[in-house]
């Protein structure tokens, strides 16, 4: 599938074909452009961004609504950012497995990609991905990202909507999210809400109204809602799809939407800078060669970590000149 080996092509590290994927995705960002500029109602996709903490019941729900949105008559995408072991760089990839049903549906496309580490499991290349899956027709982005924490603001700084998945069970769930996540939230999502769990649902909707009415608004046009789902019922994914729908016009009409992409677009720059200049950093020969005395002479306590970043940034920046060093010794 043409797709699956673009977004293979964005996701290499090899110089040459990342001159390629540049390449590629410059006359796709045009295509997308294009589009837009013949359409009266902005922007023809919506991102969704969707984050919550194991057992929260992501893959399911959004099974669930990735079926409900191609019956629709949507086309859906989605990106699933697995976790890769820090020990052995591997990843699990599973989630196909996860979704059965939507991975049969031909109009629906499942990517998993290893988050390699990267903060907020989210990969550098999760931007070019969504742009690729925009270009090839796809016009709901679904981004699913691993786990919960400060660093998951990184997915919903590329997003056109960010929602939170929290199971109705587990104690007291406001001390259990950390609350960045929480303000970043444009709906919260209490999954699993049938059967014997339904009163637990009931009971945690009502305290993130409560909290949520506490929280400064991101938006000027949009108050953070919360909302109830089953899966297994297959109950209130409708009402969601509607509540976002509301949230997508309200802020297309107030054009904090083209704001907001606008700005994403200048996040993604200063991603790819901060990503290249790091690479050619680890790749420096000379600063290759110092890394294992500085780190020695830092877990030894003979020097700070901050002396040793400064010292090896000078060896970097002076392009290997880095005889000045010795009185480090």
């Amino acid at each position: 599938m043409a797709l699956a080996r673009a977004i293979t092509l964005v996701e290499a590290t090899h110089p040459g074909k990342q001159k390629q994927a540049q390449y590629l995705l410059t006359k796709v960002l045009q295509h997308n452009q294009d589009i837009e500029h013949h359409s009266f109602r902005g922007p023809r996709t919506f991102r969704i961004g969707l984050s919550g903490p194991p057992g929260a019941g992501k893959s399911t729900f959004i099974e669930v609504l990735g079926k409900f949105l191609t019956n629709s008559g949507h086309k859906v995408a989605v990106l699933a950012v697995d976790p890769s072991s820090s020990t052995t760089g591997g990843s699990l990839l599973g989630d196909k497995t996860r979704m059965p049903n939507l991975s049969c549906d031909m109009s629906a496309y499942i990517r998993a990609s290893p988050s390699c580490g990267t903060l907020g499991g989210v990969t550098r290349s999760t931007n070019e991905a969504i742009v690729l899956c925009e270009g090839a027709g796809y016009d709901v982005i679904l981004v699913e990202t691993i786990g919960v924490g400060q660093s998951e603001f990184a997915v919903a700084d590329m997003v056109d909507m960010f929602c939170l998945l929290i199971p109705p069970a587990g104690g007291d769930e406001l001390q259990g999210i950390k609350k960045g996540i929480v303000e970043v939230s444009d709906v919260v999502v209490v999954t699993k809400c049938d059967g014997d769990l339904l009163p637990a649902a009931r009971r945690i909707q009502s305290e993130y109204i409560s909290a949520l009415k506490f929280m400064r608004p991101r938006s000027a046009v949009w108050k953070p809602q919360v909302a109830r789902v089953s899966a297994l019922e297959k109950a209130g994914v409708s009402e969601l799809w509607d509540l976002t729908q509301k949230f997508r016009q309200l802020r297309l009409d107030s054009g904090e939407l083209i704001t907001t992409r606008r700005k994403q677009l200048r996040l993604w720059l200063a991603s790819h800078v901060r990503d290249h200049i790091m690479g050619r950093f680890q790749q420096h020969p000379r600063v290759r060669a110092l890394l294992p005395d500085m780190e020695k002479m830092v877990m030894d306590g003979l020097i700070t970590p901050g002396l040793a970043a400064d010292y090896l940034l000078e060896v970097f920046v002076k392009g290997g000149r880095g005889d000045e060093g010795n009185d480090m010794h």
